[in-house]
């Protein structure tokens, strides 16, 4: 999920600050990437960052809805719609997009979880990052709600806890998690029929 090259010189200077900040804060965090280290990545000058994002919290802010854009939306939910037919097909291809992402060299974890453990859950950056994994939820909810399962919110509170756990377990060097996470969601799909 990088953005380098020519593509990113030819960004627009608001998008070239969004996709720096974006790999830098997936990659190491909040606390540890700094305004300049931004500034001077993305080429732009201290002003141009400032006009597009008044605060570094505005700036970590629209990072988190770009990666609810590309990663979420963009990715998860699509892939696992093309890849299934059914809704019980779509929401365990989730654990096969997962498998694929965490043996890629763009594994970077979930921000969302790494924004809200590091800023803690009443930080305006926590919060938006529980608002963000909300919306995770919501969309294995409707999955689960097409699949025909019983009690689709329940439902999608278990499944999130073998999303954010595997996650935690690819990150731990165990690249079967997915796989892991997978044979047990099945299981899960088979109590909420």
């Amino acid at each position: 999920m990088t953005v380098t090259g020519t593509a990113e010189r030819r960004a627009s200077p608001r998008q070239r600050i969004l996709d720096t900040a974006y790999e830098l804060i997936a990659q190491r965090g909040v606390r540890d990437v700094g305004v300049e280290e931004v500034i001077a990545k993305a080429g732009i000058a201290k002003a141009t960052l400032y006009r597009h994002f008044p605060s570094k919290n505005e700036l970590v802010l629209a990072v988190l809805e770009h990666r609810e854009q590309v990663w979420t939306l963009g990715l998860v939910e699509a892939e696992a719609r093309r890849r299934g037919s059914t809704g019980e097909e779509m929401l365990l291809a989730i654990f096969d997009v997962f498998d694929d992402w965490f043996r890629s060299d763009g594994f970077d974890t979930c921000t969302f979880v790494n924004v809200m453990l590091e800023m803690g859950a009443t930080h305006v950056l926590g919060e938006a990052s529980i608002r963000h994994l909300e919306n995770i939820r919501t969309v294995v909810a409707q999955l689960a709600t097409e699949a025909g399962l019983r009690e689709p919110d329940e439902f999608a509170r278990s499944w999130h806890i073998l999303m954010k756990g595997s996650i935690v377990s690819a990150a731990e060097g165990d690249l079967e998690a997915a796989r892991r996470a997978q044979a047990m969601a099945a299981a899960l799909i088979d109590q909420h029929r």
